[in-house]
């Protein structure tokens, strides 16, 4: 295995979070929506503008997302949350600030038991992200 990459799928708001995460996050952004893909034709023009597949690139990771839900539709949980390692506490601390604008705080930033700064959040979209910084 060379890399593992997350992907992440919304309901039609793909976009707006994915922008929202680079505004937070830095990086390079991409979009193709359904009615630039080879497969344009094959659906209705109403559908035409949702995101097929985006990407947003910095420091050699990958972020990815998509509208493209099944037919039994976007459903959340809390099984999986997007870890952050990183580089200084203030990055932490703007980081964790950032991304959770109208979201929750599910940790605060604390010191554990380890010794390092810990924290947690579900953000607007609903997926949850962990900070750490040793």
């Amino acid at each position: 295995m060379s890399r593992l990459i997350s992907y992440l799928t919304f309901g039609g708001n793909c976009r707006e979070a994915m922008t929202f995460y680079q505004k937070c996050l830095g990086g390079e952004l991409r979009f193709q929506t359904l009615g630039e893909s080879p497969m344009a034709d094959q659906f209705p023009r109403k559908i035409k503008g949702c995101i097929l597949h985006s990407s947003l690139h910095r420091y050699g990771w990958v972020l990815m997302g998509t509208d493209m839900v099944g037919e039994e539709g976007l459903i959340k949980g809390n099984a999986i949350s997007l870890l952050i390692e990183c580089s200084s506490e203030n990055e932490m601390r703007n980081l964790y600030e950032m991304l959770s604008e109208n979201g929750q705080s599910t940790h605060p930033i604390h010191t554990t038991f380890w010794g390092a700064l810990f924290g947690g959040l579900t953000d607007k979209y609903g997926n949850g992200w962990l900070f750490h910084y040793q």
